[in-house]
């Protein structure tokens, strides 16, 4: 169940210690919005000095309350915190929320005093929230310990930064979204984002969870917690496009970015990962009605063929589909609109909007009635009758509209009426891009939970948070970790080769050699033609150090002795040359994160996987069918199946491959970077060519 927070939203008695009467300090900020809701329970001010703060007596100390109190605020100066934390401790404090800087974020010193204090706290069988945080608020509680408002409503605000808090509350007001919690994260010393996920999960009043974080802590944690929430989770975090591990000694650890890991997580757990605060609003906006489709069909209906052109395209560039309806959807729209209306898709009123505002409602309304459609997106002019009545700009007067302006705002009005009525009971989702989204219509639509946009690209990306896998499929996931096994001890090519091997990931024949004896001796093992590997270099095909299809004995020994004086590489692998008709190569690899542990990276492989980068990750470790949807979903995906006459490959032996070697991944902890390159992918099964692994 989580740990138990009610003390933290719903204390029976709060305290302020370092209330103040300057307006320059946070106590004064954060004592004044407490005392907003005096009647819902006792509000303490403690100032060393006494006297009175905000009008009201204070206390000197928590000591001197004389009751109980369950939160306590600490806002006083670094020095004094932890003397702080101990007076509210003894006082029976179920819940600490710290203000106070100057911990973990100033390095060492400081982070030993954090931990010192968090593990004070839970021995005491209390929560702290910070500290180095802004406060926090619940509307569902009145309980106002932050200094600042959040407008009510069902969003649980949790975020590293207080002001862009303050910049997403601005952006939300004009889509009606509110919040229902805030929580500045601080430095995570005790309550963690994980903590306050579970908990905004159990909270009956929060509808969405928004996020802006930059310090995951256990990152595979929190794509667990999301993934288990049951209601969206919308990410915003910053510093994902560096490189995790510069010094990466594998094609997968190069090729591994924090951006790659971040994105990777958020796929697996379901959670709608944004660049920005506005792009995080549009998908609030966007799955506040929590209305899903379930398809990507995704029918436009326009005033105005430039329009419906720019939001078909938006649309698909957004994932979507913007199919042409079929011959019974078209005819039934006939019969809605006029001769010169275009009904395949987009759906083009042609200007009888201005005949008849009811079009509209009636076409939307239509649309979503379709079986072969999953939402509707309406853009264009819609609003502007209003908008030039309510003196918001609208240019009725100037289109030759004048004369009858009051009566197409009023059928205006009246038919976005009629839409809110019908996609509030409809199951698909609805969406609007208007020129005009503060007209009296269009703010209809918003009250009805319809999302409006003033951009295309808004509307279409609304879209596609709206539209979710089929309820069959969900994301894929986070899968737990498997115990841990016995360390890899070898991590040289044979004994990484011999780890896979016992794990059920093919290999052809190879014997290590270090002399012309011993390649003679691995020659009469088996039958050429063969392959001759240098080993202990990272880029061997780079370096000359890799010799394929030598076909007899004799050609195998010339190609050693050649190698040996150019490289003199300790050893070398002599192996069977494997068949390569038909075949895929592929790239299949683990990169162990430092925040959210395994992550799987597959692509095409061989010589060209850094030159094309066509990679898909996950976290690890990744079922087949998992694997199968991340190999169908790379750009040479066509390769796999089959093109120009050569045969489909057999995509389940090479998921079988990536299902076994993420999940030995998995298991060893050790292990920072392990894969295999190429793994050779023919119509009759998967063969692992070449393995590599670094150890921790």
């Amino acid at each position: 169940m989580g740990r138990d927070l009610s003390a933290l939203f719903d204390p029976k008695a709060v305290a302020v210690v370092g209330a103040s009467d300057d307006p320059a300090k946070y106590g004064h900020a954060v004592a004044a919005q407490a005392l907003r809701a005096p009647d819902r329970r006792p509000v303490h001010l403690v100032n060393r000095r006494g006297g009175t703060v905000l009008g009201r007596t204070a206390a000197t100390s928590l000591a001197g309350i004389g009751e109980p109190v369950e939160l306590v605020v600490i806002s006083v100066p670094g020095p004094g915190f932890e003397a702080a934390v101990d007076d509210a401790l003894a006082c029976g404090a179920r819940a600490i929320v710290g203000i106070t800087a100057g911990f973990a974020e100033t390095g060492a010193v400081g982070l030993a005093r954090q931990r010192a204090i968090a593990d004070r706290v839970r021995a005491a069988g209390a929560v702290l929230v910070g500290p180095n945080c802004l406060g926090i608020a619940d509307n569902t509680t009145e309980l106002y310990l932050a200094s600042d408002r959040f407008a009510p409503g069902g969003v649980a605000l949790l975020s590293q930064s207080g002001n862009l808090a303050l910049e997403l509350q601005l952006r939300c007001a004009p889509h009606g979204l509110g919040f229902s919690r805030f929580v500045s994260l601080g430095n995570q010393a005790d309550v963690t984002l994980v903590d306050l996920i579970e908990d905004a999960a159990r909270h009956d009043a929060t509808r969405a969870i928004a996020v802006y974080a930059e310090d995951f802590g256990d990152g595979r944690a929190f794509a667990e917690a999301a993934a288990a929430a049951g209601k969206p989770v919308v990410l915003l975090t910053a510093g994902r496009g560096a490189a995790s591990a510069r010094s990466a000694q594998s094609h997968t650890g190069a090729l591994t970015t924090s951006a790659d890991v971040v994105a990777a997580a958020c796929r697996d757990a379901g959670v709608e990962l944004v660049a920005t605060p506005h792009e995080m609003t549009v998908v609030l906006a966007a799955l506040h009605g929590g209305r899903r489709a379930t398809g990507p069909r995704t029918a436009v209906c326009t005033d105005g063929g430039g329009h419906g052109a720019i939001a078909a395209d938006a649309t698909e560039t957004a994932g979507l589909a913007v199919p042409e309806l079929g011959p019974a959807a078209q005819q039934r729209l006939r019969t809605l609109l006029w001769e010169q209306s275009a009904v395949g898709n987009p759906v083009d009123l042609a200007g009888m909007g201005e005949q008849n505002p009811h079009s509209y409602g009636d076409t939307v309304a239509a649309l979503l009635a379709l079986d072969e459609v999953d939402s509707v997106l309406l853009t264009g002019y819609f609003g502007g009758y209003s908008a030039a009545t309510g003196g918001l700009g609208g240019p009725a007067a100037e289109s030759g509209t004048a004369g009858g302006g009051s009566a197409l705002a009023a059928g205006e009005l009246e038919t976005a009426q009629q839409m809110a009525v019908q996609a509030t009971s409809a199951a698909k989702p609805l969406v609007v891009q208007s020129m005009f989204p503060d007209a009296p219509s269009c703010r209809t639509l918003v009250e009805a939970g319809i999302p409006v946009f003033a951009a295309t690209e808004d509307a279409a990306r609304a879209l596609s948070a709206m539209t979710s896998a089929p309820e069959a499929a969900g994301p894929p996931g986070v899968r737990p970790l498997p115990p841990a096994a016995a360390p890899l001890r070898d991590p040289g090519y044979h004994g990484v080769r011999a780890l896979l091997s016992a794990a059920g990931v093919p290999f052809p024949e190879a014997r290590e050699i270090t002399d012309e004896a011993q390649l003679l001796a691995a020659a009469g093992a088996f039958e050429g033609p063969y392959v001759l590997k240098a080993l202990h270099l990272l880029h061997k095909s780079d370096a000359g150090g890799v010799a394929l299809g030598l076909p007899d004995r004799s050609a195998l020994v010339t190609a050693f002795r050649e190698m040996h004086a150019r490289l003199g590489a300790a050893s070398y692998s002599v192996e069977a040359m494997a068949d390569l008709t038909d075949g895929v190569e592929l790239i299949v690899g683990v990169h162990r994160d430092p925040r959210f542990g395994p992550v799987a990276m597959v692509g095409l492989g061989g010589v060209l996987t850094e030159a094309l980068h066509d990679v898909a990750f996950a976290l690890a470790p990744v079922p087949a069918d998992r694997a199968e949807q991340l190999l169908t979903g790379l750009r040479t995906a066509a390769l796999l199946r089959g093109v120009r006459g050569r045969p489909a490959v057999d995509l389940a032996a090479a998921a079988a491959v990536i299902e076994r070697l993420t999940t030995l991944a998995a298991a060893h902890p050790e292990i920072t970077e392990i894969e295999v390159n190429p793994l050779l992918v023919r119509p009759d099964g998967a063969l692992a060519l070449d393995a590599r692994a670094v150890l921790a």
